[in-house]
Parts: C-alpha cells; sequence; structure tokens
C-alpha cells in the first residue's frame, strides 16, 4: 500500500444515526481538504453498498441515496484488499494511506468498521475492535468503570427474573448504542419490563439506571496524539424544552434554531460555569476513562453533575463522537490540526495483534486426528 495515497474519510452505514454520520463526514471532508488534504469521501449505504461520493457534496445530496455522480465500489478482501469501482475493465483499486472513519452507531462505532480496515490493512482511526465494542455496550462499559473504581451511576440488565439493586423511578436505555434514541423514564420495574417488550430499540437488550431529578449533563473531549490532551467542560442547554430529564436526541443534533441544527450549534454553556472543583474532576475522569479503556483518536466523554451532593459521574463514551467534538476543540486546536493528528496517529501507532501464525503449529502437531477429540461428543 503506497503511502502517498489520499486519506479515505468514511461515513454512512447501517445505524439509527446515519444521517449525524454523513452530516460528519462531510465537514470533516471539507475540513481536511480544505487544508490540503488529498481526501476520498467513501459512503456506506443502508443497503451496504459502498460509493466514492463527489467532492464536496452537501447533506441534501444524500436525501435519495448516494448522490448524482457517485460511483459504486466492491470492497475486496484477499490477497489485494481494498476499494475498486465497480464498473469497467481493469478499473484500479483506490491508493488509500488511511482512513478517517466517521461512523455514528451501529456496526461501524461499535468496532465493525475497525476490523473491516484492519482486514483491507488500512490504518484507521476509531480505535480498536476490542474499544470500540465497550464503548457501544452500556452495561459492559459501565462494568468496567466500576471495576476501575471510576464514579458512575448503577446500572444493570433488564431482566424479567431479576429485580434491580436500585428503586425506581428508572431511566431505561437501549444497551446497544450510541445515541438518545429509544430512552425512557418510568415510574417502577414493570413499567420498564412492558417498555422493554413494546420498543424496537429495546429489543436487542435494554439496561435500568436510577433517575435522579435535577442531574446535570456534562461533555469533555480527549484526543490521544500527540498526547493526551483534553479539552473545557461543555454544558448542553435545553433551550425551549423541559430541562429535568434525558438530554434527547432532538435536543443534541435538532437544536440550533437559526444557526442550522446539529451539535456544532446546540445550545451549550461553554466553558461550562461550574465550580472548579467539578472541572477538576471532569478533567480526572476523563484522563481515566482513557487510560482504562485505550481508547485512541477523538473521543466524547459524557458525564453526569449531581450539584446537591457535588459528584460528578462517568455516563457513557462515544468513541467516534458526532461532529468529531471539533467544536469543543475550537478555541485550543484548529479542526484540520485535531483531524489531521488523528489520522495521523493511525499511521504511526498502528494497533496491531498476533496473527494466525503466532503458536508456529504447535497446537496443530499436537492435536493428532481429529476422529479421536470427537469420541464422546454424541
Amino acid at each position: 500500500m503506497s503511502k502517498s495515497g489520499s486519506w479515505a474519510v468514511v461515513f454512512g452505514g447501517p445505524s439509527p444515526e446515519h444521517e449525524i454520520s454523513i452530516l460528519t463526514g462531510l465537514q470533516a471532508e471539507r475540513v481536511l481538504r480544505d487544508a490540503g488534504h488529498s481526501i476520498e469521501a467513501l459512503y456506506l449505504a443502508p443497503t451496504g453498498q459502498w460509493f466514492q461520493v463527489p467532492q464536496n457534496s452537501e447533506a441534501k445530496d444524500f436525501l435519495e441515496g448516494a448522490p448524482s455522480g457517485s460511483k459504486e465500489l466492491v470492497l475486496q478482501l484477499g490477497g489485494d484488499p481494498g476499494f475498486v469501482p465497480k464498473k469497467g475493465l481493469g478499473a484500479k483499486k483506490l491508493d488509500i494511506a488511511a482512513a478517517l472513519l466517521c461512523f455514528h452507531g451501529g456496526g461501524g462505532e461499535g468496532g465493525g468498521a475497525a476490523f473491516v480496515f484492519e482486514s483491507l490493512d488500512i490504518p484507521h482511526t476509531g480505535s480498536s475492535l476490542y474499544a470500540g465494542a465497550v464503548g457501544m455496550d452500556k452495561l459492559a462499559f459501565a462494568g468496567l468503570m466500576q471495576a476501575s473504581g471510576i464514579p458512575t451511576l448503577e446500572r444493570v440488565a433488564l431482566s424479567d427474573s431479576s429485580e434491580p439493586s436500585f428503586p425506581g423511578p428508572y431511566i431505561v436505555k437501549p444497551r446497544f448504542g450510541g445515541s438518545s434514541i429509544g430512552i425512557e423514564v418510568v415510574d417502577d420495574i414493570e413499567a420498564a419490563r412492558a417498555i422493554g417488550r413494546s420498543s424496537p430499540h429495546l429489543k436487542n437488550g435494554a439496561v435500568l439506571e436510577p433517575f435522579r431529578s435535577g442531574i446535570v449533563d456534562l461533555n469533555i473531549s480527549f484526543r490521544t496524539y500527540p498526547e493526551l490532551e483534553l479539552t473545557d467542560l461543555e454544558k448542553p442547554l435545553r433551550a425551549g424544552e423541559a430541562t429535568d430529564g434525558v438530554y434527547s436526541y432532538q435536543q443534541k443534533y435538532l437544536s440550533g434554531g437559526s444557526e442550522g441544527a446539529g451539535l456544532t450549534h446546540a445550545p451549550r454553556e461553554f466553558p461550562a460555569q461550574v465550580p472548579d472543583t467539578v472541572s477538576k474532576a471532569a478533567a480526572d475522569l476523563a484522563t481515566r476513562v482513557a487510560e482504562v479503556t485505550r481508547l485512541t483518536g477523538i473521543v466524547r466523554v459524557d458525564l453526569l453533575w449531581d450539584s446537591e451532593t457535588d459528584t460528578v459521574y462517568v455516563n457513557e463514551v462515544n468513541t467516534i463522537p458526532g461532529a468529531m467534538s471539533l467544536y469543543l476543540w475550537a478555541p485550543k486546536r484548529a479542526a484540520s490540526e485535531v483531524l489531521a493528528g488523528a489520522v495521523t496517529e493511525a499511521i504511526e501507532r498502528r494497533i496491531r495483534w498476533p496473527q494466525p501464525g503466532f503458536s508456529q503449529g504447535v497446537a496443530l502437531r499436537a492435536a493428532g486426528g481429529i476422529a479421536g477429540k470427537l469420541v464422546g461428543m454424541n
């Protein structure tokens, strides 16, 4: 693979956050191209088709699928892996030196895209397969926080056979996913179970958390290249809606008024006007999250602040955050510097795992005949 190839900005994918991924990808493409980098924009449609889309496409161009002028690609695995145009004799594989992954939710953010690009031997952002998977599993992530001694609210799996260890009211969340889609607040366990059976967002599993009135959402981002660095603390605001409850998908992505919807223009207090002790606690917790998760690139940590007890909790982690959290970095770092740093990290600090030949055939030689291994199985 040529080190002089283009960088790919990759977005879309089968996910409830498909549209947010498109917006993030188009923004990242524009930022990097305007900074002088050679960029290929690759779009994964909900149907599973891959497309090389025209430069500087706009959000509206994706309303009915891939934009006009897009070229369909074949994802080719095997001896010469890569992306190859579907049409045209002798079509050459795209020369991609590294990939900036802009997927949100679904398998893309949950480690699936990391596995695909590792299989293609293309350096990529978005952390490793394993770190991404933990970030997208709310129960596993909470367990990791608890095991590491990091303050987090209690979180248990919604079950028909066992009772939660804490009383209601409850927040019910999809266990797998990276957004606020499908979250409900209920008074008791029976209501939680009823929603768990009826909601399409909870069919693959759900988790329960204690609902605490008046708790405050806070966000902070970290990046891991060239070294661990944190943004200032942000306090999302919920203008025009009730301020007591769950920070919703609409508030997060669709607010912003005349300036335009999206995370970049969502109402916020930034830097958050909170006590210095809260800012310090948030920075300390984000640092600890980075250490125990081994997440890399650009990451956002969602926190909760109980102002009555002055306690800060880790709520969730966004392994590939909306808009790549560039709006949080703006006072400190240029957007192009943050994105280019993530891609450079992917190239220079590739995560490599032991290959199949690691054991050098020891287990195969010692196995003997397979027929003997089947004794007692029937």
